[in-house]
């Protein structure tokens, strides 16, 4: 069994990602299988993240073993129901959680670190618009072309372009992962299985239990109670691992400064017998204040001498010592007030970045 495990700690959570791939096939050759009947279990544990690396990752498994199974004992939403669909049986605990795998892409142009992450799902840009024909009853191309172009306003079109590619690109996935099984299933049930994950579920928060996942025809097998308390068990220890029920508070972590830096943070990790990869990255946490505009500051220093001293009986090079060391503090007071009125201007949010973050190998 190898253990994949992504964090979703508010606010900072880590998703699958393609640099996992590269890891996990270290395990995958260090594990000790028999000649025969090769079997590798995943115990998976995350809420979803690229929908390209579920079939990377069940096709480099399939050169290792004769069957492959995953073994969730709570969340495996989104890209990590993708994975299952791979699976030649998905064991799943009481607690256990499958998801739509309908795909959400960022929706800022910013750095992929920046936090909150924006997101949009790509089926409810596809419902808006049947919204507006079948609903709406807009058909008419100028009313069409002028939401478009508020959509467009709201939407980068760069973004509008992948949300058509992955709304295809799913489907394909989900078809080829299913397709992957050593029982293969029909491909009617394989329709209506890729129809009810990518459309039928409207809310991409919903959640699966195995029972409804039965339902929908896919190959989930129940543990026995024995089986069903290790799993959990084993969970646990992951979660107090990685602080999942301790949400980190931004105001409280800030206390009276105004930027912090967290370092060395485990977000992710992939464990088997031989072998522990954890992912660690750093955040840099600032507050948004609002600061008034074009502050103009002018400090003028008037300081005059003793009166038994004249001007004109200071060395010149003592005069330009001087001159220097007036126009220093000038300078250093101008930056101490702005520091105070940035200080004391009204705190209006936060703003996050993640930066650093590589797979480490700590065993």
């Amino acid at each position: 069994m190898i253990v994949y495990f992504t964090r979703d700690r508010k606010p900072f959570g880590s998703r699958i990602a393609e640099d996992v791939v590269r890891s996990l096939y270290d395990h995958l050759i260090n594990l000790e299988l028999p000649e025969k009947n090769k079997k590798i279990d995943i115990f998976i544990y995350s809420r979803g993240g690229d929908i390209s690396v579920p079939w990377r990752i069940t096709t480099m498994i399939r050169e290792f073993c004769d069957e492959f199974n995953v073994l969730i004992p709570y969340k495996a939403q989104s890209a990590a129901t993708l994975l299952s669909l791979g699976a030649d049986n998905i064991i799943m605990g009481k607690k256990a959680e499958l998801g739509p795998i309908d795909p959400t892409l960022v929706k800022a142009t910013v750095s992929e670190g920046s936090l909150p992450a924006q997101e949009i799902s790509v089926e409810d840009v596809n419902s808006f618009i049947s919204f507006l024909k079948e609903r709406a009853n807009i058909n008419d191309q100028e009313p069409l072309a002028q939401v478009v172009e508020n959509l467009v306003k709201q939407i980068s079109p760069l973004t509008l372009g992948r949300v058509n590619r992955q709304h295809s690109h799913i489907r394909l996935v989900a078809r080829k992962l299913l397709s992957s099984r050593n029982m293969r299933l029909d491909e009617e049930k394989i329709n209506t299985i890729i129809e009810i994950l990518t459309e039928k579920i409207y809310s991409h928060g919903h959640t699966i239990g195995r029972k409804e996942a039965l339902d929908i025809g896919l190959p989930i097998m129940f543990p026995d109670p024995e089986i069903e308390t290790l799993i959990w068990d084993l969970y646990l220890k992951y979660e107090n691992y990685l602080k999942l029920n301790d949400p980190l508070f931004i105001e409280i972590e800030l206390e009276n400064n105004d930027e912090k830096l967290i370092t060395n943070e485990p977000v992710a990790l992939i464990e088997s017998v031989k072998k522990l990869h954890v992912f660690r990255t750093s955040y840099h946490l600032n507050l948004k204040r609002k600061i008034p505009a074009n502050i103009q500051l002018n400090i003028n220093l008037n300081l005059s001498l003793p009166p038994t001293i004249k001007p004109d009986q200071i060395p010149q090079q003592s005069q330009i010592i001087l001159q220097n060391l007036i126009k220093q503090v000038q300078e250093q007071l101008q930056q101490l007030v702005l520091q105070e009125l940035q200080r004391q201007s009204p705190i209006i949010g936060y703003e996050g970045r993640s930066f650093g973050g590589k797979w480490i190998e700590e065993r």
